[in-house]
């Protein structure tokens, strides 16, 4: 155990031996830009030792982390990537020594390619024997996008994706041929729309915090997901801090999110409680139903720099004849410019308040997903049912 020891990459030797190379976290263990390997137990379980530095990447290579050990024709080969996660490069490194010293080659950079970074890679083999790089590049909004690269060896070096620029170092493609592999693949994404059809949520689901039962209820035949307005943490001016919020990842660079819902709120607690569809980041915007003395309405909200405190603002509001709607937000790349909009009868849906840009969260891209809220030190009661949520590309 060690506080801020960061990305740790085991290697088990030819003797038998095994060995861990980890970074360092200068959040957390106030000091960065270093790599040190460990001797561990033969199991794995516990290091046998304190540890040595083997790269000190403060003069050349700062904030080096993400290590990756490998053993290649005698040589241990360490990748690490530096220079920051959008805007760094991708490090080999390789010694006949597990203590170094290690030769050091820069071998993948954002060159003239669109793709910043390249962050966190690691060497792959294909049953075939071929080589691959896989790493993410940080895409604001979108979070960390994976890329495989094409890889090859040359005088013992990694060639990682092209060298369009004749400087002996890669930078990554944008397509290439995939990789050749026994049997047929089927192309397929992640799940991402739910009809609340069955009694589990779907795996592309993740609640803002640990959850707790009392939040929704997804029985088998019921047909939608219920939420119930659990209420805001106390002395809470916005969502960052709400737990209760069921969310999953930006599916694409472009698509849409569309549900439909019904409003349920306790006829004698209604005030402050809303139900509905929501991007989140350090900025977010949400469209939710409520209802006050005139009735049910509609409102888009948005707050920036929420992980400070801020409070939210109501930027438009839409007056609905009845407890039920369809609402619609459309998220367009590259940036993530998101539009919201709301439908009486699922067909033709009216644009509403202003466009809003999504940001990241801290280290992961937004998100987009559904709420059920009431304020502070609110008590318990009401609910939204949410027929289905679905993403169209």
């Amino acid at each position: 155990e060690g506080k801020g020891l960061i990305d740790p990459s085991p290697l088990w030797d030819d003797d038998g031996k095994v060995w861990l190379v980890h970074g360092w976290a200068g959040s957390r263990a106030g000091v960065n830009s270093l790599l040190t390997v460990n001797r561990l137990s033969d199991d794995g379980a516990r290091a046998l030792d304190e540890g040595k530095h083997v790269f000190d990447g403060h003069d050349a290579h700062p904030t080096i982390e993400g290590p990756k050990f490998y053993k290649r024709d005698g040589y241990y080969y360490i990748f690490a990537p530096a220079g920051g996660v959008s805007t760094g490069w991708q490090l080999a490194m390789r010694s006949k020594d597990i203590y170094g010293p290690y030769e050091v080659k820069i071998v993948l950079e954002q060159g003239r390619s669109d793709v910043n970074g390249p962050h966190q890679g690691a060497w792959i083999e294909t049953t075939e024997g071929a080589s691959w790089f896989m790493h993410f590049q940080d895409r604001e909004a979108y979070g960390r996008i994976v890329h495989l690269q094409p890889m090859t060896w040359l005088d013992g070096w990694p060639v990682i994706g092209e060298d369009k620029d004749g400087n002996g170092i890669g930078e990554p493609v944008r397509t290439h041929t995939k990789p050749i592999v026994n049997g047929k693949i089927q192309v397929c994404t992640p799940q991402e729309s739910d009809e609340f059809d069955t009694d589990v949520l779907g795996l592309q689901w993740q609640w803002h915090a640990n959850p707790m039962v009392t939040w929704s209820a997804l029985m088998r035949g019921a047909g939608y997901l219920r939420l119930f307005p659990m209420a805001l943490p106390d002395d809470s001016k916005n969502f960052w801090l709400a737990p209760n919020l069921l969310l999953q990842k930006f599916p694409a660079s472009d698509f849409s999110a569309t549900t439909k819902l019904k409003w349920s709120p306790d006829p004698d607690n209604r005030e402050g409680r809303q139900a509905g569809l929501m991007i989140m980041g350090n900025d977010y915007a949400y469209l939710a139903i409520s209802m006050d003395e005139k009735g049910y309405k509609l409102s888009q909200v948005v707050c920036k720099n929420a992980r400070a405190g801020t409070a939210e603002t109501a930027v438009a509001e839409q007056r609905l004849s009845g407890d039920s709607v369809f609402l619609r937000v459309r998220v367009s790349g590259p940036d993530g410019q998101c539009q919201f909009s709301w439908s009486a009868d699922g067909k033709s849906y009216t644009p509403i308040g202003d466009a809003f840009q999504s940001k990241p969260d801290t280290w992961i891209g937004a998100k987009v997903g559904l709420f059920c809220m009431a304020p502070a030190k609110a008590r318990r009661g009401g609910f939204a049912d949410f027929d289905w949520f679905r993403v169209e590309k």
